[in-house]
Parts: structure tokens; C-alpha cells; sequence
């Protein structure tokens, strides 16, 4: 990858719209480098690997910009060596809380951080992982969208993941002011094995990739769906409408 090519990634990746089609932004993109070092995975993203990876745009409403903005931040970054494909979260937020404490609860019930991937672009299939404040996961595959008649797969776990949670502030206490929360996880490139043969990627590998947040306000019946790269639609299984990660092996530098 050259240096132009890499800045045009780059610039895709902090939210640079390229094109659109009938009103709805064309997918982002987002250049994952990769990590100068194995991360220490405790939930705060200030190992010295992470201080040049680039934050993603701002999460959006997931309908795009014809919706209000987020009224509070949220934004990923990303990293990945032979073994780990790294994700930090960072989530504004004034009243950290969860309550779901059983692995493959439904974790939206509470506010969440979720990811979706497609590692191979050219299927159907595609795996996603959710996760609350109390650090609870719900791992699933999908062999196909729910409009395509999908089943999800619970049975499917990412064998030696790793994931922690730091709250900036206190969890489940109202009466103070917290600023948010923040996500890291080292997902093993090997976890898609059991269901499919995806080859580790290399310089110039893309896959497919999105993220979003939900919050529930008190009060109020029905959710906020904040993404990454909008899908246009409240659905976040359409997978077309996903970003793009492209690998790459410039590796961040570290930093004293």
C-alpha cells in the first residue's frame, strides 16, 4: 500500500463520504494497521500501540444523516497482528449501567457495544458479538441475513477472546455523573475455524465490518441505534451497507 493509498484510507476511515446511492452514504472505510505490539487487553486503549491508530468517524444515527446526531459519542479503533484482530471502543455516556451478567443474554436489552464482521466479503455469512458494561458477551453466527431466511447460530463462542471494560465513573449509581465507558477486545483470528476456513489476513485484505451502540433512555419505549457507517435502515443485518476494513502492514509506532 502506498502512502497516498494509505491516506485515502485513512481519510475514509474518519468519515469521508465517497459516494452515494438513492440518499444513503456509501459504507466507510477504515485502514487497520497493524500493532507494533501484543495489547494488553484491560480495557483502557493506552498501550503505547494504540497512540497512532486512527479513531473512527463519530457513530451516527443508523439511518444516516436524515436523523438526529447521537447525543453522546461513541467511536472505535482498531489494530491486528498474526493472532488478534484488536477493537477499542470509547462510549460517552453520563449513567453507566447493565444488568445481564449471563453469557448469550440478549445483551441489547441493556446499553451495549456491538460488533458485526464478514471476513470473507463474497458470502453470505457473517458473525456478531455484543457486549454490556458488566463485560457480558453474546457471540452468534449468522449463515445468512435474517431477510434471507438466516438462523442464528448460538452455539457458535470466539474461542480465546479477550475483553475488558473500564467505566470513567461508577456503574449502576445514579446519583453521580459518570463520563463513559470504554471497550477493548483482542478477537482471535482463529474463532471463525469452527465454522468456516477464513485465511489469516495479510497486507490488503478487506473485510466487511460495522459497529453499533444501543441506548435506552428511561422514559422512553423504544431504543437509539448509533452506528459507525450508516445502514440506511433500522437493520443492522444488511450487510452490504457494512464498512470496509482493509489490513494493512504498516505497523503505529509506539510512543514513550
Amino acid at each position: 500500500m502506498t502512502k497516498t493509498g494509505w491516506a485515502v484510507l485513512l481519510g475514509a476511515g474518519l468519515g469521508v463520504v465517497m459516494s452515494a446511492t438513492a440518499g444513503v452514504s456509501a459504507p466507510l472505510s477504515y485502514p487497520c494497521l497493524r500493532a507494533s505490539a501484543p495489547i494488553h487487553i484491560d480495557g483502557k486503549p493506552d498501550d503505547a500501540a494504540w497512540r497512532n491508530a486512527p479513531w473512527t468517524a463519530d457513530f451516527v444515527d443508523i439511518e444516516g444523516d436524515s436523523k438526529p446526531r447521537p447525543k453522546y459519542r461513541t467511536r472505535v479503533k482498531m489494530l491486528w497482528d498474526d493472532q488478534y484482530l484488536y477493537i477499542a471502543a470509547e462510549l460517552e455516556e453520563p449513567d453507566v449501567k447493565a444488568t445481564l451478567t449471563q453469557h448469550d443474554s440478549v445483551i441489547f436489552k441493556d446499553n451495549d457495544f456491538e460488533v458485526f464482521i464478514r471476513p470473507l466479503p463474497d458470502t453470505d455469512s457473517y458473525y456478531e458479538f455484543e457486549i454490556n458494561a458488566l463485560n457480558t458477551g453474546w457471540d452468534l453466527f449468522l449463515p445468512k441475513p435474517y431477510n434471507q431466511d438466516g438462523q442464528p447460530d448460538n452455539s457458535w463462542d470466539i474461542q480465546g477472546l479477550k475483553s475488558a471494560i473500564a467505566v470513567q465513573g461508577t456503574l449502576n449509581k445514579s446519583t453521580d455523573k459518570d463520563r463513559g465507558w470504554t471497550v477493548e477486545i483482542a478477537y482471535p483470528l482463529s474463532a471463525f475455524a469452527s465454522r468456516q476456513a477464513v485465511p489469516k489476513p495479510r497486507d490488503g485484505t478487506t473485510w466487511r465490518i460495522n459497529f453499533s451502540r444501543v441506548e435506552w433512555t428511561s422514559g422512553q419505549p423504544n431504543e437509539d441505534n448509533w452506528v459507525w457507517s450508516p445502514q440506511g435502515v433500522i437493520d443492522m443485518h444488511v450487510p452490504e451497507r457494512w464498512g470496509f476494513l482493509h489490513f494493512l502492514e504498516q505497523t503505529t509506532t509506539q510512543k514513550n
